[in-house]
């Protein structure tokens, strides 16, 4: 029997469990889930996966089948960067620490598999964990959490040798988030706690009576804590519908711009109408175009901004970055390779930048936020012309 401080073992319900905690780019990670998986012969195996992440670590060409005209119409874009965002923190962590990501669960398949253990994917999706996370916050705080993230990985490159293998012995993509969790209560919740429950579940129910679950480290204290607490997991698997605030808004300030537009031409005059719609064209078309311009966007993509901006603004059903966004997915069409770039290239700003896929999902990105600043500039100013 394996002695070591990252191995628990507990009995729930008369199954035998044992928790193996990891660091997520550990070498010494993977030796000890090789070891405890060989030493304890399981009939299950359950891995902090979901379908999603366990496809991706398995399939190098993973990113050759995505469908970025699907994922902008579907209107994915802003949850695809921020998910590609975290994969290059890890992937910087792995670079540094000369180990490939995920390591310790692809060695938990493969022992399972030895064994003839079944295996079992116990992480919520990805997908889901993420539209939950957003549906929290507001705009403001989606931009500080990417760019948290952002500095977050940049700051990598400022890692000392002296303090390599102490971040061995951390989940630092946990850790990352643990931080983060200090100024957002809420992602903290979703990001770590509700995912402790999910995995807890899962654990506790699969198959066999002889467990072993591989999990990062940073999530055993809450399973452990909970595990004779009753989850709902059907309630944590659920996408949250739009908030009503968010609805009003969203169909409520169109509204408010035609009104004021029609009330100024028909109060004020024609003059006053003009020099509304002229404010909510320029402010608007002006911005969306500054925003694509920042990403790098094709000239016939700066120019579908421009023109796109003023006209989506008022449709709550579509958005000026998803117009542009397909407009630069065919313009710049991406080739086979950006694809198969695409997992050297997020390791850096340059090549979020360079690679055509990212390109694409930053001009969706900033073209929205464009378009977003011109409506809230361009109001007060619509208002100050009505009331000369």
């Amino acid at each position: 029997m394996i002695e070591h401080p990252n191995v628990h073992r507990i009995t729930y319900k008369n199954k035998k469990i044992v928790l193996v905690g990891t660091a997520h780019i550990s070498k010494e990670s993977v030796k000890l889930v090789q070891s405890v998986i060989e030493d304890e012969k399981p009939e299950t195996v359950c891995v902090e996966l979901c379908e999603s992440r366990y496809q991706s670590i398995i399939k190098k060409e993973q990113w050759e089948n995505t469908n970025i005209v699907t994922v902008i119409r579907e209107k994915k874009a802003f949850l695809l960067l921020s998910n590609l965002i975290l994969a290059a923190f890890q992937k910087k962590m792995a670079d540094r620490l000369d180990i490939k990501p995920g390591s310790e669960m692809i060695q938990a398949i493969d022992s399972a598999e030895a064994i003839n253990a079944n295996v079992e994917l116990a992480d919520r999706d990805i997908r889901t964990t993420l539209t939950r996370a957003w549906h929290c916050l507001n705009l403001w705080k989606k931009l500080r959490l990417v760019f948290e993230l952002l500095l977050s990985a940049g700051s990598l490159d400022e890692i000392q040798e002296s303090e390599i293998e102490q971040l061995k012995e951390q989940d630092m993509l946990e850790t990352v988030i643990n931080e983060i969790g200090r100024t957002m209560p809420e992602m903290r919740n979703i990001l770590i706690d509700e995912r402790d429950q999910y995995l807890l579940e899962k654990i506790r129910t699969a198959t066999g009576q002889h467990i072993v679950a591989v999990l990062g480290a940073g999530h055993i204290p809450g399973v452990l804590s909970q595990m004779d607490t009753p989850v709902n997991i059907e309630a944590l698997e659920k996408r949250p519908p739009p908030k009503k605030t968010t609805l009003i808004f969203k169909w409520g300030l169109p509204s408010l711009i035609i009104a004021l537009i029609v009330i100024g031409f028909f109060k004020a005059g024609t003059s006053v109408g003009t020099d509304m719609i002229w404010w909510w064209v320029a402010a608007n078309g002006s911005l969306a175009g500054l925003g694509a311009c920042l990403a790098l966007a094709h000239p016939l993509t700066i120019v579908s901004a421009i023109l796109a901006a003023p006209l989506t603004s008022l449709n709550p059903m579509i958005a000026a970055g998803w117009v542009s966004g397909l407009v630069e997915a065919f313009a710049r069409k991406p080739k086979v390779k950006d694809f198969q770039q695409l997992a050297d290239d997020i390791g850096s700003f340059k090549g979020f930048w360079k690679n055509s896929v990212t390109r694409i999902l930053l001009v969706v990105v900033f073209t929205n936020l464009g378009s977003s600043l011109g409506t809230f500039i361009a109001l007060p100013m619509m208002i100050r012309a009505f009331g000369q």
